[in-house]
């Protein structure tokens, strides 16, 4: 069965990359994956391009464990030397746009959902979610089906790791702040300089240090990237805007980052989204023990994915590396298909009683 779904696996990847699906444009992939299913006999719920189904043996009783990934893909960069939509496989590497980030993962946790299908006795239910929007962080992708998936116990969001397990990803605070002051003349003692004001504030983004240090990340990390002020030489400015990324640890909410922020500077702080959420595991869960018997590393991922988008408890992990992920002639190795949804399947066996 295993080898069977490995070919059929690789057939669907070699589809999807050859299908142009770029954020918000993903609607012919979102139709295949959906064809690729009910061609199975697989019953399934849609919703823009959106796609989801569960275990055959569904039980409102037991709890749900997701399984998702997206089939989305950003742009292909300048620097390909090959078609992106050619999918073909040279010295054991699929070549193609989205191979790697994250078609490989997105086809392993089809099969492994495939392979649990039918059985009978499961302790969990099994949602299977094909999803879009990953790419930018969309409103219309996981984000907005998850009132539509039902209560879940915990996840899989695959995404290149080298099936190696993110147990916590970085959240994400975007900060828009605001200084007034007065404007003047610059050769007299006149207004209220909002640049002079603007560096107590962005002083204390440089150096305040959060009480809490996450085991996994370390202390949380402000940075100031971009500052605005002035029209002309003579004019004393009368504001100051600047930009700050808060990459937030699993120490805190954002929520509760926001706040602190709030509480220690005197511009006004405007936050472009507080959607992206740290996210971790127990890593005594079983899930991730089972993927450490299985010797598999844990470790802490800087980049954001549709986990942060997540409340439960949810690990990252995938075939693929993330170095790999939006580079010129993207590609993944066949072999790592394979050990996917090995992988995957070894993991969840102990966790799920699945035979």
């Amino acid at each position: 069965m295993i080898e069977i779904l490995q070919k059929d696996s690789l057939a669907l990847l070699k589809k999807l990359i050859s299908i142009q699906s770029f954020s918000k444009e993903e609607d012919q992939t979102a139709d295949l994956i959906e064809q690729f299913l009910q061609e199975r006999n697989i019953p399934t719920h849609r919703k823009l391009n959106n796609i989801w189904t569960y275990n055959k043996h569904f039980d409102a009783a037991k709890p749900t464990l997701l399984l998702n990934s997206h089939h989305d893909t950003v742009k292909p960069n300048s620097g390909y030397s090959r078609d992106p939509y050619d999918a073909q496989v040279e010295e054991g590497k699929l070549f193609g746009l989205g191979s790697n980030d994250a078609g490989g993962c997105l086809v392993s946790l089809i099969a492994t959902f495939l392979y649990f299908y039918e059985q009978e006795g499961l302790t969990y239910n099994i949602c299977l979610a094909a999803t879009a929007e990953e790419e930018i962080s969309g409103n219309n992708g996981l984000e907005c089906v998850l009132p539509d998936l039902g209560e879940l116990e915990f996840g899989i969001v695959g995404e290149p790791t080298q099936m190696n397990l993110a147990i916590a990803e970085r959240g994400l605070l975007v900060l828009d702040c605001t200084v007034t002051g007065k404007a003047g003349h610059a050769a007299r003692e006149e207004g209220d300089n909002a640049i002079y004001k603007a560096l107590k504030d962005i002083d204390w983004f440089r150096n305040y240090k959060f009480a809490k240090v996450s085991e996994v990340f370390g202390p949380l990390k402000m940075t100031v990237t971009i500052i605005n002020a002035g029209s002309q030489h003579n004019v004393v400015p009368a504001t100051c805007t600047f930009t700050v990324d808060v990459r937030v640890t699993d120490s805190y909410t954002n929520e509760e980052v926001l706040k602190i922020i709030r509480t220690n500077v005197d511009c006004a702080v405007k936050p472009r989204s507080i959607r992206l959420k740290p996210s971790s595991i127990d890593k005594e869960h079983p899930l991730v023990q089972s993927g450490i018997a299985l010797g598999r590393t844990t470790y802490g991922s800087p980049t954001t994915s549709d986990q942060a988008l997540l409340s439960i408890p949810s690990v990252k992990v995938g075939p693929g590396d993330s170095a790999r992920s939006h580079m010129a002639d993207e590609y993944v190795y066949v072999a790592e298909i394979g050990e996917g949804i090995q992988l995957y399947i070894d993991m969840l066996k102990p966790v799920i009683n699945g035979k």
